[in-house]
């Protein structure tokens, strides 16, 4: 078994030696900036841009074909750092998985997609085989029924708000806006607490995500912290 165990060790690493790329490209300026203590609002389509994330945890995957909702839930549901599904991370506030020291940095996006590949490569960490945490809270000042949570992730990852799982974007898949939609929610009027983890092996890695009204059309009347 330990012999199987070093085999595997082995053909992980030699995958990620192959993965490493030459040129990592542009800093982390060129995609993020450091948050405000003010409110943000979603940009002018929705989508919601400041998030606080977690330091990619390593999770070796040599593809994404495995990334089945079974998968996902037995995997993205795992304690990897106290506090997981409970924490309410400060900018610059540590955590310990396994092995790993990371830390949370609290970001607004450039773009509407999250570039979580480039918020590794920036931060000169792991950028394949790895899960990301993201974390952000919206604000509102009446309850908002009937909306839905609209995501788009490369690869494949998981949504809870308000400790609910609302979503599950499965397989090995490219982001596009609004690629998957939960189904009919109320945001609450007050504070509501919405986490994703996106977990990728090779490739790219980001996200978008908004909320979309009855009539389809994109909520803005939401602040976000």
């Amino acid at each position: 078994m330990i012999a199987i165990a070093l085999m595997m060790s082995v053909a992980i690493y030699a995958q990620r030696e192959k993965w490493k790329v030459a040129d990592k490209g542009p800093s982390i300026e060129n995609y993020f900036t450091p948050a405000t203590t003010e409110a943000a609002i979603p940009d002018n389509d929705g989508f919601i841009r400041r998030w606080t994330l977690l330091e990619p945890i390593d999770k070796p995957n040599r593809g994404n074909t495995v990334f089945t909702d079974s998968y996902l839930r037995e995997h993205l549901t795992m304690e990897y750092f106290k506090g997981q599904f409970t924490l309410q991370p400060k900018d610059g506030q540590k955590v310990k998985a396994g092995k790993q020291k990371l830390q949370w940095h609290k970001l607004d996006s450039k773009l509407y997609n999250v570039k979580l590949f480039r918020f590794a490569t920036g931060l000169d960490k792991q950028y394949y085989g790895i899960i990301f945490f993201a974390y952000t809270v919206i604000e509102c000042d009446e309850d908002i029924p009937g909306v839905r949570l609209s995501v788009g992730s490369n690869s494949a990852s998981m949504w809870w708000l308000n400790g609910e799982e609302t979503l599950i974007l499965s397989g090995d898949r490219r982001m596009v806006a609004d690629d998957c939609m939960s189904q009919r929610i109320t945001l609450k009027k007050g504070v509501n607490i919405l986490r994703g983890a996106v977990i990728n092996g090779p490739g790219m890695s980001d996200f978008c995500v908004r909320f979309i009204d009855e009539k389809g059309n994109p909520v803005k009347n939401i602040r976000v912290r």
